[in-house]
């Protein structure tokens, strides 16, 4: 299977923003972290799909096991301290259509993963994967909303926080 176009690399430690983002509480830099683990996972479900219809059983569990909790603990992160220090200063609801997008997304993406969750804990316990093009199409498009996700916060919410402070 070919690999998608949509591949973001980013280092915390390069962003200009992370160090002065917000005084005090550092969701800037906290988000960064999620961000780094949530596009390490995104390469981890890349690898699988890259090598459909052969797949590493235990890789399979392993990832199954922490994207739920991943995406949970980042996306309460990003709720609670992020998209209020973005909302923080605006008048009337000029950031507020971004925010609801985002949070809207967030639902989207964990309902997805607890549905790729399941798909890999199956192939996981067994020996072949039924339909080798669906699970890749359900990887690939997970992997890459998610990296398209993390591309926006880090292009637009999160330098908009650091420059306000």
């Amino acid at each position: 299977m070919a690999s998608c176009e949509c591949s973001i690399a980013f280092n915390c430690k390069a962003l200009p923003f992370v160090e002065g983002c917000v005084h005090g509480s550092r969701p800037c830099r906290d988000v960064c972290l999620w961000h780094d683990r949530k596009l390490r996972i995104c390469d981890e479900l890349e690898a699988i799909a890259d090598q459909l219809p052969r797949v590493d059983r235990l890789k399979c569990l392993l990832t199954a096991n922490a994207l739920v909790p991943l995406l949970r603990m980042s996306h309460s992160c990003e709720e609670q301290h992020v998209f209020p220090a973005f909302a923080s200063g605006a008048s009337g609801g000029e950031r507020a259509a971004s925010i609801n997008r985002l949070r809207a997304e967030h639902i989207e993406d964990e309902d997805a993963a607890q549905d790729l969750t399941d798909a890999l804990l199956t192939v996981g316990y067994r020996e072949a994967v039924a339909n080798p093009e669906a699970l890749g199409f359900m990887l690939r498009a997970f992997f890459c909303a998610s990296r398209r996700h993390v591309a926006f916060e880090r292009e637009h919410i999160l330098p908009f926080i650091a420059q306000r402070n």
